[in-house]
Parts: C-alpha cells; sequence; structure tokens
C-alpha cells in the first residue's frame, strides 16, 4: 500500500537519526532528499530504491516545493512507498507542514516522522544547553530567512533566541535587537554543520557579532544561538574536544565491512569517508573448492586467513551436498575477526596466532607435527604463496583452492576522483590490494598530503613499493589497532606542533 512518510534526518550525524525514521528509510521504493540530510543515511536504502535529490539552497533549488510535492504525489500514486528525507524536523522550519497540506489535499496517506531538529543537536554538540536554571527559562525559536516578517522587539527579550537560516541576514537582524534593548555584551554564537565532523563555531559579544561572521568567512547553513547559556560551551563543548575532531579518514574497506569500522572513527570525531576500493567477488573457477569439499572429512587442518574465506568457503559447503557433520579437521584463524566468524558456527577454534599474518601462524603450528597431514587453505585468489610454501616444507599436503578474489569497483571510481580533489587527512588501508586499488583510482599524488595508515608489516610493505611511507602502523594488526595507531600519530603530531622549537 503506497504511503509517504515525511522523515526528519536529524541535524547531520547519520548516528542521530531515529529507528522509526531508518526502518522508514529501509521498505522506501524512492527517497527524495534535500541538502542538509547526510547521504550516508541513504546506505539504510533497500539496492532498488529511487534515490532523487530535491535539495535547495540559496538561490540554487534544484526543485520549486510545488515541484516536490508533485514528485511525491506522483510517486505514491503509482503505488510506491516514498520517504521525504528532510535535515532536522519536518515541521521545525523544513516545510513538512506545506508537504502534508498538499498530501492531504490530494488524497494521498501520509506519516510524520520526527527528527532532532539543529539546534537540539547543536546544544548536544557544542556545549550550550537551550535551556538552564541559572541563565534561561525561555527559548525561542524564529527564522531569519525573511527578517522582515519578524517581530524583533518581541523576541529580542528571550533569554535564549535561536534563529534558524539567519546568518545571511544577520547584518539586518542584529541592529533591530540592539534597537529593542539587548544588551550589546550578551554572547552569540553561530554554528555551521552542527554534529558533523566539520562542525564549525564563531563567537563573539552581540554587538560585534556580524563583524566577526563576516571576518570569519562562515557561509549557511548555520544556526545562530543568542543568549547567556553560550558561554557555558566553552567548559562543555565535548564534541570538538574528541582526538580525531575534523581529520577526514578514507576507509577503503569493501561495503559490506566499512560500516563498523568507519561509525568507530566517526565516534572519535572523525568525518569517515568511505572508499570502498575493493569488493569480494566468488573465484572465477570453483572446481577446486568443490572438489575439496567432497572429500572435507579427509583434511587434519582447515585453516582460514580472513572473514571472506569463512564466508566463502560456506556458501560453496551450502551448495553441495554436504555440511559441517563433515569436518573432521583441527581448526586454525588468522585475526580475532576470522575467528569470530569460525566461532559463530558453533565450531572452536584450535589455534589462533599472536600475529595475524601468515608468518604468525606458521610460528604458532611450530609444536604441531604436519608430516604427512593434509591442510585445506581455502584464500583470496592471488594471496601471497608464504603460508602453503612453509606448510610443505614441514611435509604437509596442502590443498589451497580460490573461494574468492577482491576486485576494484567502477563504481567507486568517481568517489575517487572527488576524494583526490581534496585530498584527506588520512587514508586507511587494510590489505595489499586495497592499496593497490587506491593508487589506481585516485592516483599516487593524492597520498603526498595524506597520511597512510597500514593494517600491518605486509600491507606497509605494499604501500613503500607505490612510493607511500606509512605514518602508523596497526598493532595489533586489527581495524581496532588502525585506529589506535592513528591515534597515537595524531597525538604525536599535536605534540610536535605545541612544543616550543629549540634554536
Amino acid at each position: 500500500m503506497s504511503k509517504v512518510y515525511l522523515v526528519g534526518a536529524g541535524p547531520g550525524d547519520p548516528g542521530l537519526l531515529t529507528l522509526k525514521g531508518r526502518q522508514a528509510i529501509e521498505r522506501a521504493d524512492a527517497i527524495l532528499f534535500d541538502h542538509l540530510a547526510n547521504e550516508s543515511l541513504l546506505r539504510w536504502a533497500r539496492p532498488g530504491a529511487e534515490r532523487l535529490y530535491v535539495g535547495k539552497k540559496k538561490s540554487d533549488h534544484s526543485h520549486s516545493q510545488d515541484e516536490i510535492a508533485a514528485l511525491l504525489i506522483e510517486r505514491a500514486r503509482e503505488g510506491k512507498t516514498v520517504v521525504r528525507l528532510k535535515g532536522g524536523d519536518p515541521f521545525m522550519f523544513g516545510r513538512g507542514g506545506e508537504e502534508a497540506e498538499a498530501l492531504h489535499a490530494a488524497g494521498v496517506d501520509y506519516e510524520v516522522v520526527p527528527g532532532v531538529t539543529a539546534p537540539l543537536g547543536i546544544a548536544a554538540y557544542s556545549g550550550v544547553p537551550l535551556t538552564h536554571r541559572d541563565h534561561s527559562p525561555v527559548v525561542t525559536f524564529v527564522t531569519g530567512h525573511d527578517c522582515q516578517r519578524v517581530d524583533w522587539s518581541t523576541v529580542s527579550g528571550s533569554q535564549t533566541l535561536v534563529i534558524f537560516m539567519g546568518l545571511t541576514a544577520i547584518h539586518e537582524i542584529v541592529p533591530k535587537l540592539l534597537a529593542a534593548g539587548r544588551d550589546p555584551a550578551t554572547p552569540t554564537m553561530a554554528v555551521r554543520w552542527g554534529t558533523r565532523p566539520e562542525q564549525t563555531t564563531v563567537r563573539a559579544p552581540l554587538a560585534r557579532f556580524p563583524e566577526v561572521v563576516t571576518a570569519s568567512g562562515m557561509r549557511p547553513p548555520a544556526t545562530v544561538i543568542i543568549g547567556e547559556v553560550v558561554r557555558l560551551g566553552e567548559k562543555l563543548n565535548w564534541f570538538e574536544r574528541l582526538p580525531l575532531f575534523g581529520k577526514r579518514v578514507v576507509v577503503t574497506r569493501a561495503e559490506e565491512q566499512a560500516g563498523e569500522f568507519a561509525d568507530k572513527l566517526r565516534a572519535l570525531g572523525a568525518d569517515a569517508i568511505e572508499l570502498p576500493v575493493i569488493e569480494m567477488a566468488p573465484a572465477p573457477d570453483y572446481a577446486p573448492l568443490d572438489a575439496a569439499i567432497e572429500r572435507l572429512d579427509e583434511f587434519d587442518w582447515l585453516i582460514f586467513t580472513s572473514v571472506n574465506g569463512v564466508r566463502f568457503f560456506l556458501e560453496r559447503l551450502d551448495a553441495s551436498p554436504f555440511d559441517l557433520r563433515r569436518l573432521r579437521a583441527r581448526v586454525c584463524a588468522i585475526g580475532p575477526a576470522t575467528k569470530a566468524a569460525v566461532e559463530s558456527l558453533h565450531v572452536k577454534v584450535d589455534v589462533a596466532p599472536a600475529k595475524y599474518v601468515a608468518e604468525g601462524l606458521i610460528e604458532a603450528l611450530e609444536s604441531h607435527d604436519l608430516a604427512g597431514k593434509r591442510v585445506l587453505l581455502p584464500r583470496a585468489a592471488g594471496a601471497r604463496d608464504v603460508l602453503p610454501r612453509a606448510l610443505a616444507e614441514r611435509g604437509a599436503s596442502v590443498s589451497a583452492p580460490e573461494a574468492y578474489r577482491a576486485v576494484c569497483p567502477e563504481s567507486s571510481a568517481e568517489r575517487a576522483r572527488e576524494i583526490a580533489a581534496n585530498p584527506p587527512d588520512w587514508v586507511t588501508f587494510t590489505s595489499s590490494s586495497t592499496v593497490k586499488n587506491f593508487v589506481a583510482l585516485a592516483g599516487p599524488e593524492t597520498m603526498r598530503t595524506a597520511r597512510a595508515a597500514s593494517i600491518g608489516p605486509v600491507t606497509s610493505e605494499t604501500l613503500r613499493m607505490h612510493g607511500i611511507e606509512p605514518a602508523a602502523e596497526a598493532d595489533p594488526y586489527t581495524t581496532d589497532g588502525l585506529i589506535e595507531a592513528i591515534l597515537r600519530a595524531t597525538r604525536g603530531q599535536r605534540t610536535a606542533v605545541s612544543s616550543p622549537s629549540r634554536s
């Protein structure tokens, strides 16, 4: 049954989308999103959903309000579930009321899903409570979009005054507030892109605020807050003190594996840019792996070197007439994520190395007699021969069929060019394939200013082969270790900058 959902996307941080808003996006056939809605929210959309940008900036409207309403009605009449994804809250200066009226008049079923409005997000992320028992029991919201329609003499007395879309008219608004008796020394602030890693704040006394804004070069979208509560931001501003605040960090992992890693970076204040430079594809020929699965009960050892190896092995096992009951081998897994993937099947891991590379596994197996043992090693196409060669040298009979291959997704080419044009602070590399493919997509010149973070020595060596010296290397060789390495390097960089030079 067709329905339109007017969904508040929140102030910018994708984590502030409501659960109900996410559910609406997940079942939508069409999503119409605006300039202020974080595009990363579209990752919750199903693959076949239509995505249509209908954003409106000052003097740059992709669609008029009437055209947007017509699109909503048209999609709904086609029998589709439609989401209108709007920055902030639909009914707080978001023109959601006008869209609801149009849908009502057209007889289209609709629902409004509230969102966190910009001032509430700014209050939380800049340490400025809009109300405070000691400073402000009253808060007033007003739009500065058409400042001539506002009675500024009436609203000027509010202890906390929040002005939406008022930055471009601030030179007109402030004189009106001063003329109405507002104290020229009242603390005032403007926040651009609040709750996002690119959050920018400008503060000044009210009388000087227009000139300070001009000097700062701040542009919309921004929200202005006037009142004594602004002073509290100097001590309560936790967000801008996060260790990676404002740092742009590229995540090159495969799309299905990037989300958790990117979210951890965002929790530290980073602008995590997801650029999947690899995607996992089936092996071109599954005959060798299928043949190994047919005689699975003959193997003494089953070794997994990645989560993807586990995943594709299981897919082929499921496609066969057999299941895990045929397994009698002891199991090895490199790294905690791979170990967890195996154990999720209620299969015990017998050997897990301390170092999450092939050399670490070789060392972990030193105490085991491998002479005459049959070893199954399902792995990626083009993987290093270090492990199968070392096992064979110890007398093992090794089968290493291709379970999958890592390919470079063509869909990331345009995004890579955008990143190359505006290089980030960091690029994270989680395998040699991510190095090769990133350089192929974005070009080596991107790394002249960006810093490289490597998940381990093998990846670091590949970086050096491409003329890139890692600025951080994980230890342990996990994504959590990678984040810790970036934090260490960032702290070291700050120390170097803050330390006085010695002559």
